[in-house]
């Protein structure tokens, strides 16, 4: 594996290619490929920085000022993601955004880059409350968020139960964390609506040990178990589920849960296993064949090209392109092509990525479109439902995009981010 580096001087930060002018556009990874979260970690980090490179190979960057893509590793733990983002904050002309991939450093980076004035992007993870832009001015989570994801999860165990969930048990089988914890509020208060009983199994980080949890399930048996796990544990617990022959159809994991690493240790045990998804798996899109030409073939990939089209690694082109987006929104609203951090936040408010937009990039139905505004920082929170084919060797989409309760998200969104207003003496802004 061939990783960009370059040393910054007082921290672990490796910095791709030489060191960013102060006309660069900064786009800091908090990346992990080290430790156990590494699996899911280094697929997205190529991906997102392949994405950059191919801006600034094919078109010279953005509105012609080049991309820099300082990385700096984590291993997933929040002291040293918080480190990170002090380290690379003040790297060139400044950094524009920050997408940590962690619930826990999102957490801790909240009160950190509001007073910086520094966006962070924490697409489909974070805190969920976040989506109220009346609150959190500078934290983003669209398309979607966990509150989304666990509803969704429940209205597809209620179309495979014929629409009645009443008297079922659901698992929730979870890493033992912030971002595993994130779904608990909500799943509970579907259970109210729906009828059905909730189990919570945690998992201790990292989740290589999970025999007590899946004894459990052998014993109780519940209807469906959903599945909000990590890196390594994510493969442990599809090969304990196939061990004990639990049917996987009613294994359902969350979009964090679902990739080709997680599954492909289980051989045919994992075939029928379930997860979310919001983007395209595969590589027969159009932006594939200049990332083949103009950085894979090029020799400038951040890996051996081998993660090209998987989960991850289209997850995080999917997540670099909503960042270049709002950067030429950015500079448009500006009308200057060296925008600052302030600017960036005003591009990100204004984001639209309609199916017109995701055609002209090559990306055509690669993800859901995406609109933001002023009081919604969340976008639209669908999803679809993805399944393990084993003998292809493929996810194949089984649903598809299906709304979230947003009714019900909305609700507890706005009752934990009041809350959040109230304990940290913020008054919400008005949006018109």
């Amino acid at each position: 594996m061939k990783f960009k580096s370059l040393l910054l001087a007082a921290s672990m930060v490796a910095v791709t290619g030489v060191s960013p002018a102060l006309a660069d556009l900064v786009f800091p990874s908090l990346s992990y490929r080290t430790g156990p979260f590494a699996p899911n970690g280094i697929p997205f980090a190529d991906g997102y920085a392949d994405y950059l490179t191919l801006l600034n190979e094919r078109d010279g960057g953005i509105g012609g000022v080049k991309i820099a893509n300082p990385e700096c590793e984590t291993g997933y733990n929040t002291e040293k993601g918080v480190e990170c983002y002090e380290s690379t904050k003040g790297i060139g002309s400044g950094a524009l955004i920050y997408q940590p991939l962690s619930t826990g450093i999102t957490y801790q980076l909240i009160p950190k880059v509001t007073a910086d004035g520094i966006p962070l992007h924490s697409m489909a993870y974070g805190r969920t409350s976040a989506m109220n832009g009346k609150v959190f001015e500078w934290v983003f989570n669209y398309p979607a968020n966990y509150w989304d994801g666990a509803t969704i999860a429940v209205q597809h165990a209620k179309d495979m139960s014929g629409g009645d969930l009443n008297g079922k048990t659901i698992a929730l089988l979870y890493h033992n964390s912030a971002y595993g914890k994130e779904p608990i509020r909500t799943l509970e208060e579907k259970a109210k609506m729906e009828g059905f009983n909730l189990t919570l199994i945690p998992v201790d980080s990292p989740g290589q040990e999970q025999k007590s949890q899946w004894l459990q399930i052998r014993r109780e048996r519940p209807d469906f178990v959903l599945f909000w796990g990590w890196g390594v544990m994510n493969a442990v617990a599809v090969q304990e589920a196939a061990n004990i022959r639990f049917p996987m159809d009613h294994f359902i994991g969350i979009w964090w849960s679902g990739a080709e690493q997680d599954v492909l240790p289980a051989g045919d045990g994992a075939n029928g296993y379930k997860s979310l998804n919001f983007t395209y798996v595969g590589k027969d899109k159009p932006v594939f064949a200049d990332i083949e030409k103009y950085v894979v073939g090029a020799g400038k990939a951040a890996g051996d090209g081998s993660n090209v089209g998987t989960v991850q690694y289209n997850r995080g082109m999917y997540a670099a392109m909503l960042a270049t987006e709002a950067a030429r929104k950015a500079q448009e609203l500006s009308g200057k092509a060296d925008i600052t951090a302030a600017d960036m936040r005003n591009g990100m408010e204004a984001l639209v990525v309609d199916d017109a937009r995701l055609e002209a990039l090559g990306m055509p139905n690669f993800g859901p479109t995406v609109e933001v505004s002023c009081a919604n920082h969340g976008g639209t929170g669908a999803a679809l439902v993805q399944q393990w084919d084993a003998s292809a060797k493929a996810w194949k989409a089984v649903t598809d995009f299906m709304p979230a309760d947003r009714e019900l998200v909305t609700k507890l969104a706005m009752e934990d981010s009041e809350a959040f207003a109230k304990e940290n003496n913020i008054t919400p802004r008005e949006c018109n």
